[in-house]
This record gives structure tokens, sequence and C-alpha cells, in this order.
């Protein structure tokens, strides 16, 4: 990565982190030049703010950065693009594995979405130690960023065609194997639900798929939503709800992100993606409510609302996964206003149908500070899911616990006991933060890639 530099530490400037009281007292303690500089510059000394101090012929010598107790992944997250550019270096007092958290947040912190824009700006660069971890480190900052930039991209760059694309360049990279199953052979092939949500589109519907890893291995099926745009076909979205559903393949640019992190750090699974790939719109040929389509699994789906479609093309998916009979599932997709109503914009929802599985993911998440949630697969509520004139409906007419309901749909496309997560994600930032610019994000990425490690090396 650019933002990091392995080869030289010389004539690289000082990073140093400090608590707010440890700050007062390195005034005291500081050169009369330094601690003038520091009085007089009138800087605030919240958690999060950073001081430039120069040496006596003015050039900059020292970043001092001031945060809370524990150092933060985020603690330094905002500096790449703030600073001036050049090297910098943390302190060798702090341990290596603190190092490796910042330097996380760090990559994170530089990572620009700029395909659009003519920029020349060059960020700041870390140096990386050799007790850092750079293979895992630039692993999990490249996998970040892939999945920013497919969601980032807009939609006429990344419909269907191209998101096969992405998909192969990566099996590729990794000699992985690589099909796909496009337009009418989806019918042929039995996928009805992914071909009937993607048939309206000018861009034909597909199954990615591809494998890695050695059959001795665990399998390890990994399934993301490809809505490549989701106009809400016949039950069309208003202006404000449609304006972003470039972000609708999110699900997928996850997987994508997850199977990059798994190949580049070799973990020890077989490794099975799936990706349906599809376009929401609308034509002559669309499906409609009212419509009741069989699916992959033989049962029958009467659709009340044609935008819940994401559901319809993982539950075709999902069918195939529980054919393989798998260690682990874990799918990921921009499922549900709901999920956004139940934790924020935010928080990654999930779902767990084991206990075991769920508290894994916590302790991962909270080990690198990744903001998730776990939320109830209740299945009481799956009345709600009941058709009069098929074996269920595609969404339920109230929307209380709407992402609960959705989750119980694909539940019924999972073998019972199967271990599955599902992820029902924003994948997208309202707001920029340290390390978390506005756009196109990862949410729940690093925990999985975590818990996996915590899974299967063992």
């Amino acid at each position: 990565m650019d933002c990091f530099n392995t080869s030289r530490k010389e004539d690289s400037i000082l990073i140093e982190l400090l608590s707010k009281a440890e700050y007062e007292k390195y005034i005291d303690s500081s050169l009369e030049l330094k601690a003038s500089w520091l009085l007089s510059s009138n800087r605030s000394v919240k958690e999060g703010s950073h001081h430039l101090i120069p040496n006596a012929e003015g050039k900059l010598e020292q970043v001092l950065v001031i945060t809370g107790s524990e150092h933060s992944v985020w603690s330094i997250a905002s500096l790449p693009w703030v600073l001036p550019p050049g090297d910098y270096h943390l302190s060798d007092s702090i341990a290596a594995d603190v190092r490796q958290r910042l330097s996380i947040g760090w990559g994170l912190g530089a990572y620009r979405f700029n395909q659009y824009q003519k920029k020349d700006d060059k960020c700041a660069r870390l140096f990386c130690a050799n007790d850092i971890d750079i293979e895992k480190l630039n692993a999990i900052v490249e996998s970040t960023a892939l999945v920013r930039d497919l969601v980032n991209t807009p939609a006429n760059d990344m419909m269907p065609i191209h998101l096969a694309a992405a998909a192969q360049s990566l099996a590729t990279k990794f000699q992985a194997d690589f099909t796909e199953v496009t337009g009418e052979d989806l019918i042929k092939q039995n996928y009805p639900l992914i071909h009937a949500v993607g048939r309206a589109s000018n861009f034909e519907p597909r199954l990615i798929k591809f494998s890695w890893g050695e059959e001795k291995h665990p399998l390890l099926c990994i399934v993301g939503k490809g809505v490549c745009f989701d106009s809400g076909g016949l039950n069309i979205k208003p202006a404000n709800g449609m304006r972003w559903m470039k972000k609708d393949m999110g699900g997928a640019a996850h997987i994508l992100g997850l199977a990059n992190y798994i190949m580049q750090t070799k973990l020890p699974v077989r490794l099975q993606v799936f990706i349906p790939a599809v376009e929401n719109a609308i034509s002559g040929d669309a499906y409609r409510p009212g419509d009741v389509i069989t699916s992959r699994l033989g049962k029958t789906v009467e659709i009340d609302n044609t935008d819940a479609e994401g559901r319809l093309v993982l539950a075709d998916a999902l069918a195939e996964v529980g054919e393989m009979k798998p260690d682990l599932v874990i799918d990921f997709a921009t499922l549900t206003g709901a999920a956004r109503v139940a934790v924020g914009t935010e928080i990654g929802a999930f779902f767990s149908k084991q206990d075991k599985t769920a508290h894994g993911l916590y302790a991962a998440a909270k080990a690198v500070e990744d903001d998730i949630w776990r939320l109830p697969l209740h299945r009481a509520y799956k009345h709600q899911l009941k058709s009069t004139v098929a074996d269920m409906v595609n969404c339920a007419s109230s929307g209380f616990g709407g992402a609960i309901t959705a989750a119980l749909f694909l539940d019924s496309f999972v073998p019972k006991d199967c271990d599955w997560v599902h992820f029902d994600i924003m994948a997208y930032n309202n707001r920029g933060r340290p390390g978390r610019p506005k756009g196109g994000e990862a949410m729940g990425l690093r925990s999985v890639c975590h818990y996996l490690e915590q899974r299967y090396l063992k």
C-alpha cells in the first residue's frame, strides 16, 4: 500500500500518542522551545486532536496525538491526509500488537475513492517495522478498500457483468476456479428466483461462483447479495429511496473483500463463493406483485412486493449452498431498512442460528473494534410470511420486525442443522469519521476475518 513504508525509518517523523494527563506532564518536562510552542499554539487537547511540533529551524519534528487511556484502532486514522506528505513512524515504546492495530487504522484512513476525479494528492506514509505483520496488515486494508471501491462505483460501471468481471479478476489472482450461470441458463439450471428478479434488465442476471482451497479443509460458503441497482421494480422506490441504490450490491462487495482476505492470508478452508448478481429494473418483462414463483428448493413464493428482491436472489443461492453440507455459511446483504431502524446506520446487524458462533463473532468484533449487533431470529414472527396461494410470501405486510422476517425468509432455504450467519448491513457511511470516510464501507468484515482465524487457525 502507498500509505506504508517498510524500507527505511531514517528521516521519518515521530508520532507520539499521549493521554490528556500525559500531555500536561509532557509540557512540564519538555525543553523550553517545545513547551512554549505547545502552550502558545492554543490547540485543543480533546481526544483525537493532534499537534505539529517544529524544530528550531521550523521544520516538522514531531506529531503529538491525544488519545484515550487505551490506544484505539482509530487513534491515528485521521492523520494520513491531514499531515504533510512524507514519512512518519510510531514510537518504539508502543507494543508491537498496538502498533499493528494503529497501523490498520492508518491504512483504513488513507483510503480515497477518486477514480472519477483528477487528484494527484499524496497521503503521508507510516513506517512499519519488522515486528509488524505487514502481510496481514495489507490484507485487511486492501480487502476493506476493495469493498469500498465496489460500493462507491456508480451503477453504470457496476452492473452484473462488471461485478462478474471483478469476481473473475479476484479468482484469477488467486488461481480459484471461476464459473457463472447467466440469462436463460438460470432457468435451465434451476435458479428461477434469480432469473425472475433480474430478467427485466438489459444486463443479464447471473449467478457468480468461484471456489478455492484444498478438499481436506472445512467447507466455508459465503454468499453476497449483488443487486447492482434497485429501482424497486414495479413497486418502484421514491426518489430519495432510489438515490443510493448503487450500493445495493454491498453484500456482494463484502463477500469479495472477505474472499480476498481469506485467500491472501491462506486461511485453511475450502472456500466457495456465491454472488447472485442482478439489476432490479422495470420493463415489460418485470416480475409483478402477485406472481408465484417456484424456487430452487421447490418452495413456491408469492411476490407481495417487488422491492423485497434481495432475499429472493439469496434464496436460490442459499438453497444450493445447503446441498453442499458446509461447515459454515455466511451471507452479507444490504437487505432491509428495518435493520437500520433497529441499530442505526453505523452498526452491522447479524443473525446466527448458533449461540457459540454468535459469541465468537462478538468476541472478534470487540477485539478489532468493529461494531456489530445480533438480532433475534424470532421464529414466532414466521406467521407473517404465510400465503393463501403459495408456500410463503416474499415479505410481511407489516414493517414491524422487518429485518427479522427477512432473515426468517432466508432461514427457510437453509438446512436446520446448518451453522449459518446472516449480516444485514448498510455498507455505507453517511458521515465521515477517522478511518471511515463518507461512502461505501465494509461493515462487519474485520469481525468476520478475525473470527474465521480464531475458528480455523487452531
